[in-house]
């Protein structure tokens, strides 16, 4: 194995399967809360773009092996996106849907996973212009923050982080300028801590699914008290941007499931975008169930990551990152 100059260790390459051909590596970098694997993804030609993906999985479950990633970062690999998959920390599992579920004592809690994939990010993009351009080839300013789910909201947490310069460890990786996204891009995203109340359409669809596919607002705020590690409000907005100061966040791409609890809060937090002056893009999946990603028969997910690969590769449905804050 061979260190790179930024703090990653970088393995044996593993063949790609299919016609594009995809060259697949684990890399070890010198995270801030210790060794922190991602698994890179490059295209057989030069990467028209990159992607910095997490996961999701409530935050206590999930890995680099599931269709949500894997699957995720081969299809769009094959679409000429260099995809770098964070195997960030999670939280100790709880039954979240139980009745009066409370978060457990110790473990891994917020900022942790926060703070590794706003790390992540600042590690692939320094890649553009580092001593490690040559193995990813993304140009500079192309790279782009994405995750599903709960790697939803550390995704758009990460996004303000590096917005406001907020990336622990930067500092100490050689090479590592912590940059802002070119655009985000969410899968049926967790976004507030509270679930914004759905609409009367959402309502009937919510009211129709099988538990195990129903997401109750107990089940998430136990869920999200379970990341923080307590019962009380976040008192920071890295947690979960949703209700906070978006204003100059990149251009965002937010694609909800259609029969989900969570997509209430999807579009809530397109319409927050929105208010706050960033170019959004919201689309809704038309017969989906959360996590359709990790359903890679379902055709929801072949249009979904035909639409991520559309606005990673092309420059005509991404806008521009606005003011600032003030």
């Amino acid at each position: 194995m061979t260190t790179t100059a930024t703090g990653a260790t970088a393995g044996t390459p593993r063949a790609g399967a299919g016609p594009d051909a995809v060259t697949v590596s684990d890399r070890v970098l010198d995270g801030p809360h210790g060794d922190l694997r991602v698994r890179v993804y490059v295209p057989a030609g030069a990467p028209v773009a990159g992607l910095v993906w997490a996961h999701g999985g409530a935050f206590v479950h999930g890995d680099l092996e599931m269709p949500e990633a894997d699957g995720v970062a081969r299809g769009l690999a094959a679409a000429g996106v260099a995809v770098v998959s964070v195997e960030y920390r999670l939280v100790p599992a709880i039954d979240y849907r139980a009745s009066e579920a409370e978060p457990g004592a110790g473990g891994v809690r917020f900022p942790v996973p926060s703070e590794e994939v706003a790390f992540a990010f600042a590690w692939a993009s320094a890649t553009s212009t580092g001593p490690v351009a040559a193995s990813l080839g993304v140009p500079a300013g192309r790279w782009s923050l994405g995750g599903a789910s709960a790697g939803g909201d550390l995704a758009a947490g990460a996004a303000l982080r590096l917005r406001d310069g907020e990336v622990p460890g930067v500092p100490g990786v050689p090479g590592v300028d912590a940059g802002a996204p070119r655009s985000v891009v969410l899968a049926y995203p967790v976004t507030h801590q509270e679930l914004p109340v759905p609409s009367a359409e959402l309502a009937a669809k919510i009211a129709a699914l099988p538990p195990e596919k129903d997401f109750p607002p107990a089940a998430v705020r136990a869920m999200n008290a379970n990341y923080l590690g307590h019962d009380g409000p976040a008192t920071s907005p890295y947690a979960f941007p949703g209700g906070h100061d978006l204003r100059g966040l990149p251009p965002t791409l937010i694609v909800n499931s259609d029969h989900d609890a969570l997509r209430s809060g999807g579009e809530a937090y397109a319409a927050e975008l929105a208010a706050a002056g960033v170019d959004v893009m919201v689309d809704r999946e038309d017969g989906t169930t959360h996590g359709h990603l990790n359903q890679p028969d379902h055709p929801g997910c072949a249009r979904t990551l035909a639409r991520f690969a559309a606005w990673l590769t092309g420059d005509a449905l991404v806008g521009t990152a606005h003011e600032p804050p003030r």
